[in-house]
């Protein structure tokens, strides 16, 4: 079996007014929401990229250019299960993912068990399966200003034969 590692990294501005999309939920009472062609989940974005990476597939944007009205507003859960359709095409099935999110505010860790659940069945893994943590950035740079968010991710994947 072919085992392979992906690295994902995704980031958005943040801007008062705008729904804040993370791990496929909507966080609920966020100061500011993420500014992007899409809904911004910059979580899912992130993973994505991991995947991809992973398999060879190039980026994200390759695959959902910010410049295609098709993907003006989509849900970003919508991008996952595009990703894992070119997995599954390519014969990988993911082996688990593992994340860290950096924002000052809101806190993360509430909702972490939902976006789990959200994101379990699109990569179709266990929730246990699914690394997900939060930081701040110590109030240090665009982050540590709640200017903007960012998320790492790491993927496995295996392929089968």
């Amino acid at each position: 079996m072919k085992v392979r590692i992906g690295f994902g990294f995704d980031v958005h501005q943040l801007q008062a007014g705008k729904a804040l999309w993370l791990g496929g939920i909507q966080i609920p009472d966020a100061p500011k929401g993420a500014v992007g062609h899409s809904d911004a989940d910059v979580l899912i974005h992130a993973i994505c990229d991991a995947l991809l990476g992973a398999a060879g597939l190039r980026d994200i944007g390759f695959h959902f250019p910010d410049t295609s009205s098709e993907f003006k507003g989509i849900d970003s859960k919508i991008l996952l299960k595009r990703v894992m359709t070119l997995l599954q095409s390519e014969n990988y099935t993911v082996g688990n993912v593992d994340c860290t999110l950096v924002l000052e505010k809101p806190k993360i860790n509430p909702h972490i068990d939902a976006m789990k659940q959200a994101l379990a069945p699109i990569l179709n893994v266990e929730i246990g399966d699914i690394g997900i943590k939060a930081t701040t950035n110590e109030k240090m740079g665009y982050v540590g200003r709640e200017d903007g968010v960012c998320a790492y991710a790491v993927a496995l994947i295996q392929k089968t034969t």
